[in-house]
């Protein structure tokens, strides 16, 4: 496995300060977590790149995108943010939050399965348990859309999407540090499974008791 370092969006709010002194701006609880992402070691077949964090979210955000790809071909892609606010947040029920949205191409007759939404969702919880972690506050929505073609483009197959947007509070650690390595490993648990793909030989929990995962697609999609 590759590690994560070198592909994190340099749009941190200053997370790349050096500076550790009392008047740093910069939590040292943020930091902490922010290089926790950079060393996280991910499964291979998943490219990260960097993306610009929310501004107004929280006092301090931090944003990647992922993708599974095959060749120069994408089978999953999402986005996630780790959002940090010092004093706390009612909503959150801590002081950090994860946010993310994760998305791909399906069969058509999958989107009539009533049982998807609430199987999508429990990839997400499945993925983070099968980790061991922590977290409170899950939130979320899962939406399945069917495009189908006409015209000049009629001669495309229909394509049906699903599209998972979530948030969750993860477990503060020692020194009020969550464990942001591991939700981001999870994460791209999810990635894969949302992609088709197998779990990797040695897999614990879920991952290795034959959680349901999605059936590979008939063909990639163009990046």
């Amino acid at each position: 496995m590759a590690a994560a370092q070198g592909h994190f969006s340099d749009h941190s709010n200053g997370a790349d300060d050096q500076d550790g002194g009392e008047g740093d701006s910069v939590p040292r609880a943020f930091r902490a977590a922010v290089e926790a992402l950079r060393s996280a070691r991910l499964r291979p077949g998943i490219e990260v790149d960097p993306a610009r964090p929310p501004k107004r979210l929280a006092p301090h955000a931090y944003a990647l995108e992922a993708a599974v790809v095959d060749g120069e071909e994408d089978l999953a892609d999402g986005r996630l943010v780790l959002l940090h606010d010092p004093a706390g947040h009612d909503a959150w029920q801590g002081a950090f939050r994860l946010v993310t949205l994760v998305r791909a191409e399906l069969e058509p007759e999958m989107a009539a399965d009533p049982l998807l939404p609430d199987v999508s969702w429990s990839w997400l919880t499945g993925a983070l348990e099968a980790r061991g972690l922590a977290y409170g506050e899950p939130s979320g929505t899962v939406t399945r859309a069917g495009s189908h073609y006409f015209g000049g483009l009629a001669d495309r197959r229909p394509a049906t999407q699903i599209e998972i947007r979530a948030s969750w509070t993860p477990e503060e650690g020692p020194g009020g540090v969550p464990d942001t390595a591991g939700h981001l490993v999870a994460w791209c648990d999810l990635l894969c499974q949302i992609a088709g793909l197998p779990p990797v030989a040695g897999g614990t929990g879920d991952q290795a008791a034959g959680v349901v995962s999605l059936p590979q697609r008939r063909g990639p999609q163009h990046r």
